[in-house]
């Protein structure tokens, strides 16, 4: 029961998501003296909900090795539940270095997938995005791209409802000379894939925001310095329009005009649409809340996770990989040129 405002928006969090899906159940792990009295304000989530006590806590600071020696903490009580089949996803605003851990190791990779990839949603000139590897994976290869592209694609097929999502690589340019050798490698791949009908090729950072592609497919590191960099430029805009409409009486008026596109524009760009990062190729659904978040933005990452299991995302991945031509997987060019 993490997060920099728990238990109190991860509550109010699952209420909200008890209304948007009848049919749910939960299962709360924590502190249940803390837990109680909280939970009896929620109506809507009453009788929809088990709650078991977990008697240890992972910090926000715990190092992942650390929180792995702590069995009866809520993380991993949670994904133990899944392993079991006592739950079919999890989802924690608490340490993210904890919950990668214990997810990879616990649950272990789907058949047939070698890493496992975190994916988001962002905002584009033409609608939601969705971006990976972020984080996850900064040692990769062509069939790691391969395979990220392949689960990229069936999940925006279900959260973003596209019937045939488009997909890029990342690049430093968009010819089909650039990058290097493992890019080109993964390229040629998709080329002869299944999914190449969708496949766009190379895409550059500027097609991320224009909405070039409905999937942008990259190695964590690269994905991780776009996606902060994408956070920090939607920040600076923000912070920039705050400074111009309140320069003066004259501005303060023209934001009277203005105000119903910004506040549109706003809802647009509310962070709380796009929260919840998942755990893609896994046995089980993992989504990770950002910890600060409240509880709209818990209920929206209980949405994804919810979408995700209704949708039978893990067959759909495994119904792929049996589509992709296992030769063409395992055969890839496994060039690595990052360490």
């Amino acid at each position: 029961m993490g997060g920099d405002h728990a238990p109190d928006a991860i509550i109010a969090g699952l209420d909200i998501a008890a209304e948007r899906h009848p049919q749910a159940q939960f299962l709360i792990f924590g502190d249940e003296v803390r837990l109680r009295p909280v939970l009896a304000k929620c109506k809507r989530l009453a009788g929809r909900y088990e709650l078991r006590h977990a008697a240890e806590v992972i910090t926000g600071d715990m190092k992942p090795t650390v929180a792995l020696r702590l069995r009866d903490s809520s993380l991993r009580r949670a994904i133990d539940a899944v392993l079991a089949g006592e739950a079919e996803g999890v989802i924690s605003a608490g340490n993210t270095g904890a919950l990668l851990a214990l997810s990879k190791i616990v649950l272990k990779t789907l058949k047939g997938i070698d890493r496992p990839a975190m994916a988001a949603i962002a905002p584009s000139a033409k609608g939601d995005v969705v971006m990976l590897d972020l984080g996850l994976n900064v040692v990769y290869d062509a069939r790691n791209l391969v395979e990220f592209a392949l689960m990229g694609t069936v999940f925006a097929r279900i959260v973003l409802g596209l019937p045939t999502p488009t997909f890029g690589l990342l690049n430093i340019g968009s010819e089909e000379g650039k990058g290097d050798e493992t890019l080109r490698a993964a390229s040629n791949t998709l080329r002869e894939s299944p999914i190449a009908g969708q496949f766009y090729g190379f895409v550059e950072g500027h097609d991320i925001a224009a909405g070039t592609v409905d999937v942008v497919v990259t190695d964590g590191f690269t994905g991780n310095v776009a996606l902060k960099t994408g956070e920090g430029a939607l920040k600076l805009v923000g912070d920039l329009l705050r400074q111009v409409f309140s320069a003066g009486p004259f501005a303060k008026m023209g934001y009277l005009f203005a105000r119903g596109a910004l506040k549109r524009l706003k809802e647009t760009l509310d962070p709380r649409r796009y929260n919840g990062a998942v755990l893609l190729g896994l046995n089980g659904v993992v989504v990770k809340s950002h910890g600060g978040t409240d509880a709209l933005g818990f209920a929206h990452a209980v949405d994804v996770a919810l979408d995700m299991i209704a949708n039978d995302f893990n067959s759909r991945i495994a119904d792929a990989l049996t589509a992709m031509d296992h030769a063409i997987l395992s055969e890839a060019p496994v060039p690595n040129q990052n360490g």
